[in-house]
């Protein structure tokens, strides 16, 4: 049976819990930017269910006037997989952050995307371990300087979309804490997508990370050193719309081009988010700056039977078949004795 349309604002959504972050930290745009999405949902608000990791982030759940759980450092992809199976008609959303997910939790993270259950994992990026005080994470660029790598780090980073695109994931966003309205939008499709969503969400960490993010974010550079990619439409960037991506196919690599006499904008590559080939994907996913603009927006959104819906399927084809209708049929089943 189809949610019935309620009328929330994000009012609604926000709980009377003091917010405990950081003044400037990136999770306070994230959480509105959340609470902004949710109203334009059609579930009904005790339909809607948060759960966390460890972390700053994994405070979420408190702030968040909807049911919640605040649980095991690294295990939320496990207990958000248990919630959306038992209760299929929830909304269910992980939020974790790139320690959380992708070091103690990297295990559950990428199984969770493999099975395809119908969740929706917002992943907060700043590329550090903020709540243990700035130890270096699987995401901090090589050479960082943090507490645990006085002389940089050594280790190389993932990079979070090029891991859920290896796990056969069907969705992958990025998006950045500055931008509320872009965040909003790819929520509300994130959600709306019948499968794992995963958006990584680029966030900055005042106090152990500042600025991590900020090449991406300065007002007069950004729209030169990203691009918003729009499923359907050419790929161009540019505070004067004057770039556009290519596929150089001798080298099968991603160009930028200059439009103008050489190239116009029939000779851009065009986003097909839904292509269910990974390889653009993919190569959109790792661009970075300064050789390529980072990609925002929703970069792949594939259609694909979910894990939730399967084993709901699978139960009931079996309950069909089965001569069990009750527990005293199995009781009494084979050979028993009485005593």
């Amino acid at each position: 049976m189809a949610e019935i349309q309620t009328l929330y604002t994000a009012k609604d959504f926000k709980s009377d819990q003091e917010v405990r972050w950081c003044p400037g930290c990136g999770d306070h745009a994230i959480m509105n930017a959340i609470q902004r999405a949710l109203p334009e949902l059609t579930h009904k608000k005790e339909n809607f269910a948060f759960i966390s990791g460890i972390g700053c982030s994994s405070r979420f759940p408190y702030y968040m006037n909807t049911y919640g759980f605040h649980s095991i450092h690294g295990r939320a992809s496990a207990i958000a997989s248990g919630v959306k199976v038992a209760n299929p008609k929830l909304s269910v959303w992980q939020i974790t952050g790139d320690g959380d997910a992708m070091a103690i939790g990297g295990n559950h993270f990428i199984h969770a995307i493999r099975r395809n259950i119908d969740i929706n994992i917002i992943l907060f990026n700043n590329e550090i371990y903020g709540l243990t005080k700035g130890q270096y994470s699987p995401t901090s660029k090589f050479g960082a300087v943090t507490k645990t790598s006085p002389y940089g780090t050594v280790e190389h980073p993932f990079h979070p979309g090029e891991l859920v695109i290896g796990a056969q994931g069907k969705f992958f966003a990025r998006t950045i804490d500055t931008n509320l309205k872009l965040s909003q939008d790819i929520f509300v499709e994130a959600s709306r997508h019948d499968g794992t969503s995963v958006v990584e969400v680029l966030q900055n960490c005042v106090i152990y990370n500042d600025k991590t993010h900020a090449a991406l974010s300065d007002k007069e550079h950004k729209e030169d050193r990203t691009i918003v990619l729009e499923h359907g439409k050419p790929m161009i960037f540019g505070k004067n719309r004057d770039k556009g991506l290519i596929l150089d196919v001798e080298n099968l690599k991603l160009k930028v081009v200059e439009l103008g006499d050489k190239y116009s904008e029939k000779d851009l590559l065009i986003h097909n988010a839904e292509e269910k080939n990974p390889g653009i994907h993919a190569m959109l996913a790792n661009m970075s700056y300064p050789e390529l603009p980072v990609a925002f927006g929703v970069i792949r959104k594939v259609k694909a039977e979910t894990y939730d819906k399967a084993v709901k399927r699978q139960v009931e084809t079996v309950k069909a078949k089965s001569s069990f209708k009750c527990m005293d049929d199995l009781l009494n089943s084979g050979t028993t004795w009485e005593v």
